[in-house]
């Protein structure tokens, strides 16, 4: 089943700007990243699939039902990027104000509350005003709130932004218990090593319309480069003609790494590009056949970071 899923979603504000023929495909049981560059539409998406802007055409659905369908939303908690909260209220408070909205029952709340403070570090924190809270407090505070029903679904829009880099790591850990107990999130964050860590999939978006949606580590791993460390005197050419098992190979680069007292080179790194499959276990067999002396193979990948660069400035 899909968690979400839309088709040809548009938004556009008096026929400009906003997201355009948006068609997503959201597993269950995922975290699933949304990036794009300032101004991408990555906002009016999100905000139209929570229920905060009418689509302008097409259709949406989560966890199979339509987004007009308001009873959906008890399943479905949301973390905004920009929030602000009732200074006057304790976290408790504010928790138990939200479990209304959601229309929960008193005992729910009453159970939730510490259940969802403990798991994003405010256990202590919970009868101190909200006013009072730091920054990444506050953020804290907030996903606590969208967590509060124990929804299916989570909507989070920058959710490490103000944290540091052991509570960045402690939402990280936070995101992953909750794929492993079947719910789905849906990140939108420019930090893009946080969604490298904890994505299964991911879509790229620029001037609102759609470039990529996918796994995005085959993606990287489809780069046909591998770094390979050998003999010192080892000539290239013994690998780069064609043959009938393995297609061209070319030298990307190569730099010695090591010399004996004579200055003669012991051993030196390759870095390999070729076109087609990578299959590096032929490779190295090739290798050996030829009688060169394998010390390291590494395949190498591209980072998201470098796939998100390559596909918004294409």
């Amino acid at each position: 089943m899909l968690a979400i899923e839309t088709c040809q979603l548009t938004k556009t504000y008096q026929g400009h700007g906003g997201c355009r023929d948006i068609s997503l495909a959201v597993p269950s049981g995922c975290i699933f990243g949304l990036l794009g560059p300032n101004g991408a539409g990555k906002s009016t998406l999100v905000k139209m699939l929570v229920g905060l802007l009418s689509p302008t055409s097409g259709e949406a659905k989560l966890l199979g039902r339509p987004i007009e369908d308001v009873s959906v939303r008890k399943k479905v908690g949301f973390l905004p990027e920009t929030f602000r909260y009732h200074d006057w209220l304790s976290g408790e408070d504010l928790l138990r104000f939200h479990g209304s909205l959601f229309g929960m029952s008193s005992r729910e709340t009453k159970a939730r509350i510490p259940e969802v403070l403990h798991a994003v570090g405010l256990a202590d924190q919970g009868s101190k005003r909200v006013g009072g809270y730091s920054k990444g407090m506050q953020q804290r505070i907030g996903l606590a709130c969208a967590l509060l029903p124990d929804p299916d679904l989570l909507f989070l829009d920058e959710p490490t932004s103000a944290l540091d880099p052991i509570g960045r790591k402690e939402v990280r850990d936070l995101l992953a218990s909750l794929r492993d107990r079947g719910k789905t999130i849906f990140l939108n964050s420019h930090l893009l090593s946080e969604l490298e860590t904890v994505c299964d999939q991911i879509a790229i978006i620029k001037k609102g319309q759609l470039l990529f949606q996918g796994d995005w580590r085959e993606l990287a791993a489809s780069g046909q480069q591998v770094k390979v460390v050998v003999n010192g005197d080892a000539p290239v050419d013994m690998i780069s003609t064609p043959s009938p098992s393995h297609p061209a190979i070319r030298l990307h680069s190569q730099q010695v790494l090591t010399w004996d007292n004579s200055g003669y080179p012991l051993r030196k790194e390759w870095i390999l590009t070729w076109n087609g499959d990578a299959d590096v276990p032929a490779l190295v067999k090739r290798m050996v056949d030829n009688g060169l002396s394998v010390y390291e193979v590494t395949p190498i990948s591209n980072s998201l970071e470098e796939l998100f660069l390559q596909y918004v400035s294409e």
